[in-house]
C-alpha cells in the first residue's frame, strides 16, 4: 500500500465513511491538532529515553495510553455527524485522567504562583503538548454539528493531565521550575 493517493491534492480529504470535505473544514483541524497533540507526546518522551527514575516503566504506560485514547478521540473527531463512532469515549476515560493527575499531585510540591514552561526538556515538550490540546479543546468546540460532549471534557483535561505530567517530570528529574515574576 502506498502512503501517498493523491486524493488531496486537490484540497479536499475524507472524513470516516468516506465524506470529502475541505482541508480546513472544523473536523479536519481538530482531529489534526489531536495528532499534533500526539506527536509533541510522543517527543516528550523522547527526551525521556536515557533517563532513569523509580516509575519510568508505568510513566510510559499511563502516557501511552492517554495517546492510545487520544488518537481514538482524533477518530471521532473524523466521524460525520450522524455516523456510527467506531470507538466511543466514554466518562471512565476522563476519570483515569483525573485519578492520575490526583495522584501526581499528591506527590509534587504545591503550586504557590504560575510557573513558565522551563526546565527538562521532557517537560518542556509536555508543556507544549498541553498548549496544543488546548488548541484541539477550542478546535472541537468550533465543529458545527454534533459532537460528543465527552471529548470536549477529554480534551480540556488532558490540557491538565499534561500539565502536571510537566511538574512530575521536573520533579522527578530535578528540571527546575521557573515561577512567573509578578513585576516586570
Amino acid at each position: 500500500m502506498k502512503i501517498y493517493t493523491k486524493a488531496g491534492d486537490k484540497g479536499t480529504t475524507s472524513l470516516i465513511y468516506g465524506k470529502r470535505v475541505p482541508k480546513n473544514d472544523a473536523r479536519v483541524e481538530a482531529y489534526g491538532t489531536c495528532d499534533e497533540v500526539n506527536s509533541m507526546i510522543g517527543l516528550a518522551l523522547s527526551y525521556l529515553n536515557n533517563e532513569t527514575f523509580t516509575d519510568k516503566k508505568a510513566f510510559y504506560e499511563k502516557i501511552h495510553r492517554v495517546q492510545t485514547i487520544l488518537f481514538h478521540v482524533g477518530g471521532e473527531l473524523a466521524t460525520p455527524a450522524n455516523k456510527k463512532v467506531r470507538w466511543v469515549l466514554k466518562e471512565s476515560h476522563i476519570t483515569e485522567l483525573e485519578d492520575q493527575i490526583d495522584a501526581w499531585e499528591d506527590s509534587l510540591e504545591p503550586l504557590s504562583n504560575f510557573i513558565l514552561p522551563s526546565g527538562h526538556p521532557a517537560s518542556s515538550a509536555f508543556h507544549m503538548s498541553r498548549t496544543i490540546a488546548r488548541r484541539a479543546e477550542r478546535s472541537a468546540v468550533s465543529i458545527d454539528d454534533d459532537v460528543n460532549p465527552l471529548v470536549i471534557s477529554y480534551l480540556n483535561r488532558l490540557s491538565d493531565f499534561l500539565f502536571v505530567a510537566a511538574r512530575y517530570v521536573n520533579q522527578t528529574l530535578k528540571g527546575e521550575e521557573i515561577p512567573l515574576k509578578a513585576d516586570i
